[in-house]
């Protein structure tokens, strides 16, 4: 019971933390988008509380940043980034708990993937809401709204969460399992 009122606070602090970042971008879409500011909470609840609160916080997000801010447009965008944040946040959670080994090295392979399962939701949802017509969602699109235009915010995330995520270990607030293993494996690979 106290696990889960704990994990439902840090939900709650990361879901307002995620509606209040991208205010850091001056509600300029084109940085927001290249930032990507609502995804840092996201990947962090997952990591931190699990693959369903991570899943909820995402989903809810974006939709709820749209109805208080008109931010990001309903739709389609707040629409396909319910589904993309929400499989972030899912996927960091599912592949990080289910991991053998709980490290910064498991954490990144689980980050990357759960980066990567986002953007391939995002892009079939941005397909099917903007269906296959004249303003259809094409391939293009997506390499450019989902890699090329956010590399800058994909290399935030890639060098923040898992520093955040170490630090937290560190302060024994979020420690990794199995992580004893990892370091040894760490150890034998240099060698």
């Amino acid at each position: 019971m106290k696990s889960n009122l704990k994990k439902l606070v840090i939900s709650a602090m990361l879901l307002a933390l995620g509606l209040v970042l991208p205010f850091l971008t001056g509600q300029l879409q084109q940085i927001g988008n290249m930032l990507l500011p609502m995804h840092i909470p996201v990947l962090l609840c997952g990591f931190i509380c699990g693959p369903w609160y991570g899943l909820s916080v995402g989903f809810i997000m974006p939709l709820m940043r749209s109805m208080l801010f008109s931010m990001p447009v309903f739709f389609p965008n707040a629409v396909s980034m319910a589904f993309e944040l929400g499989t972030y946040g899912f996927l960091a959670g599912f592949l990080f708990t289910n991991a053998r080994w709980q490290c910064v090295r498991s954490l990144f392979r689980c980050l990357v993937m759960a980066m990567i399962g986002g953007r391939v939701v995002w892009g079939i949802v941005q397909t099917v809401l903007l269906g296959f017509g004249e303003n259809r969602f094409t391939f293009g699109a997506f390499l450019s709204g989902a890699f090329l235009n956010a590399i800058p915010g994909i290399i935030l995330q890639l060098v923040l969460i898992p520093a955040i995520m170490l630090a937290l270990h560190k302060t024994h607030l979020v420690p990794f399992r199995n992580n004893r293993h990892c370091h040894h494996g760490e150890k034998a690979d240099a060698k």
